[in-house]
């Protein structure tokens, strides 16, 4: 028998992984959850649910199939042709073809079996939910909307834990904003928030907090703190520093690590401004 130590972080998946979604009038018709599942793998087997809800009015055409992902350094969500930690080979699902009728909920069935070769580690997927629904454009001709979201699966073969430290701050060019970079040395993935505080000497010039970003296991991730944004002004150069602490795991036994480290706002010369 599989164990079934599947849980949802629901409560941070919002901002954890960038839904594919083409385009945005096929959202409202598909619901799916948890977004983001993690396992422990026991005997080398774990399994869990993934619930499709079909909030139209017209039956939905779904197609599931499975990747191999990671979260970059700074685009994020990618999938991937291939990974050392591939879960895709492992994980069978069924159905993998199904339709939805108005109201209805369906259910699909992850099962992993690991090789028992495999050393320990964690194993990733996403398992993306891809509805093509019928409908027509302004001239009355037949198209074809096609949107998929996607649920990402970690199984955890041995105790494994993360491991992370606040590698440094920088001022990223591109955005106009700081980032913080974050690097995990563990085995497992995790998904830090951030509460933090910006001072120049002894005068604080501003507070924030940062929602839940996920750092995979043996990889860093910059965080952009939104800060400042459009709407903000452009901060003075000079030396800062950044202070605050990184927070993961359960709500009743959070793991804090503090931080602190300087930051160089350099001049930005009105050329080099995005247009």
């Amino acid at each position: 028998m599989f164990n079934n130590n599947w849980r949802s972080l629901a409560a941070a998946s919002a901002g954890l992984f960038a839904l594919v979604l083409f385009p945005s009038a096929a959202k409202a018709q598909m619901s799916v959850s948890p977004l983001v599942i993690e396992a422990k793998a026991e005997r080398g087997q774990a399994q869990g649910m993934i619930t499709i809800s079909n909030t139209s009015k017209t039956p939905s055409r779904i197609r599931i199939y499975a990747q191999p992902f990671t979260y970059s350094r700074d685009a994020g969500f990618q999938t991937l042709p291939s990974s050392p930690s591939d879960l895709t080979k492992y994980l069978q699902f069924s159905p993998r073809e199904l339709t939805v009728k108005p109201g209805e909920i369906r259910r699909v069935r992850l099962i992993s079996r690991l090789a028992p070769n495999l050393p320990d580690g964690e194993y990733r997927a996403v398992v993306f939910n891809e509805t093509l629904t019928e409908s027509k454009d302004s001239a009355g001709n037949n198209i074809t909307l096609v949107a998929r979201i996607g649920v990402t699966l970690y199984v955890r073969k041995g105790n494994l834990s993360p491991k992370l430290v606040v590698d440094s701050a920088s001022f990223n060019l591109e955005q106009k904003q700081i980032q913080l970079l974050v690097r995990n040395s563990g085995q497992a993935t995790v998904l830090p928030s951030v509460n933090w505080t910006l001072r120049q000497g002894q005068t604080v010039v501003k507070t924030g907090q940062l929602d839940a970003n996920t750092v995979v296991a043996n990889s860093d991730r910059n965080f952009l703190l939104s800060y400042p944004n459009k709407d903000q002004p452009a901060l003075n150069p000079g030396q800062y520093q950044l202070i605050g602490e990184l927070l993961w795991g359960e709500d009743s036994n959070k793991t804090k690590l503090p931080f602190n480290v300087n930051i160089t706002i350099p001049t930005q010369r009105a050329g080099s401004q995005k247009k």
